[in-house]
This record gives structure tokens, C-alpha cells and sequence, in this order.
């Protein structure tokens, strides 16, 4: 239960989060002509990591699993055709 508790946040490398505050940052300034602190950017990147993080995770998660499903019909396919033909 432990495990499954970690996996229900989102959490981000030190790096990344700073990057993305500063273009939260960026974007209200260039696009409302608004100046946001860090504490603000940093709000907001919670609120959008809690509310979008897990639809845009799912959708990821979704995707890659149909990928791996076609490859292995692929997979399935070819062993098929390794079958040898006779009686």
C-alpha cells in the first residue's frame, strides 16, 4: 500500500521543477503581462502537476501500453510463421 502511495504523486528532480517554474514565470510575464513570484509559480505548477499531472500520466501510460500490445501481436505473428508446415 506503501508502494502504490508513492505513485500517486507526482514529484519532480529539483532541476526540472525550478525549469519549470521559471517558465511559469515566463508565460505569465509574456503572454498577461503579469510578474509572478516563486512562491506563486510554485503554486501553480502543484496545481496543474495535481489536477493535469495524472490525466497527462494516464494518457502516457494508456498510449504505451496499446504500443506494447501491437508489439506483441507482432511478436505472436512471428513465432507463427517459425511454425514448420507438414503433416
Amino acid at each position: 500500500m506503501k508502494k502504490r502511495a508513492l505513485l500517486d504523486k507526482i514529484t519532480l528532480e529539483k532541476e526540472e521543477r525550478e525549469t519549470l517554474i521559471a517558465e511559469i514565470q515566463t508565460f505569465f510575464s509574456t503572454e498577461r503581462e503579469e510578474e509572478l513570484g516563486t512562491i506563486a509559480a510554485d503554486m501553480i505548477l502543484d496545481f496543474f502537476l495535481e489536477t493535469l499531472g495524472k490525466v497527462t500520466y494516464n494518457k502516457a501510460l494508456s498510449d504505451s501500453k496499446y504500443w506494447f500490445e501491437k508489439r506483441l501481436e507482432e511478436i505472436s505473428y512471428d513465432y507463427d510463421l517459425l511454425y514448420k508446415k507438414g503433416r
